[in-house]
């Protein structure tokens, strides 16, 4: 039981199903090819519920994400050394979950001839390239995400075993259908850097760039975002 084991195998699970939705709505000859943005948003809504189940079971905080832990630093009597620890995980995770999406669809992967279709089953894009309003866009999602999350942490006590998970996973879910849209929904800077990462170092065939221009914008708005919610949550909650 060590948070960095259950941090690192939470967040490895969360890419692993989260970016694999993607790549088998978005990759040539899958069975799930366009089945559209319902599909990825409930994917990534399971991936979200199991990472953070794989992460507690192994003596984690279920965080999988480096804003929250950000965010953490914030509140009454933090532990940044730890938390930095955690971040380090997190980001460890990420990448391996990634590596493992394109060893499951390698076939796929090789299938498809568009680069942005493949780094899409890696990390976030804008629908609409405008880095004000997607910078914008992520630090609205993250500052719901916190937000609500310091919501349901409140409210679901009681030692009900895998109700906050569930919660959090019903969340991103319809953080996914109602603000994703723009963006993509990065939420968190290991998601979508780990997994960019791992798109730069993969010998992916007709890869192109891995947009690292954009790239900025899922790390830096969601912890601004980030912030703010667990800021304010605690603020008003006293």
């Amino acid at each position: 039981m060590n948070p960095f084991i259950g941090e690192m195998f939470g967040t490895m699970v969360l890419i692993l199903l989260g970016n694999g939705v993607v790549a088998n709505v978005v990759l040539n000859k899958n069975k799930g090819q366009n089945s559209g943005w319902i599909v990825i948003t409930a994917g990534w809504a399971f991936a979200v519920m199991t990472g953070v189940f794989v992460s507690l079971a192994l003596g984690g905080p279920g965080s999988l994400n480096p804003a929250g832990v950000i965010q953490g630093f914030f509140a009454p009597g933090a532990n940044i050394g730890e938390g930095l620890t955690l971040i380090a995980a997190q980001f460890l995770g990420a990448i391996i979950g990634a590596i493992l999406v394109w060893l499951a669809y390698m076939d796929h992967f090789n299938a498809t001839p568009d680069g942005p279709s493949k780094l899409a089953c890696f990390s976030t894009g804008p629908a609409i390239r405008n880095p004000v309003n997607n910078l914008v866009t992520e630090i609205i999602g993250t500052f719901a995400l916190v937000f609500i999350v310091n919501a349901i942490a409140t409210v679901s006590t009681g030692g009900t075993n895998g109700l906050f998970p569930a919660l959090v996973g019903g969340l991103i879910w319809g953080l996914g259908l109602s603000l994703g849209g723009p963006t993509g929904y990065a939420l968190n800077p290991a998601r979508d850097l780990g997994p960019r990462i791992a798109h730069a170092i993969l010998p992916l065939k007709n890869k192109g760039d891995s947009d690292w221009g954009y790239s900025w914008i899922p790390v830096v708005g969601p912890i601004i975002g980030a912030i703010i919610g667990g800021v304010l949550f605690r603020a008003i909650a006293g």
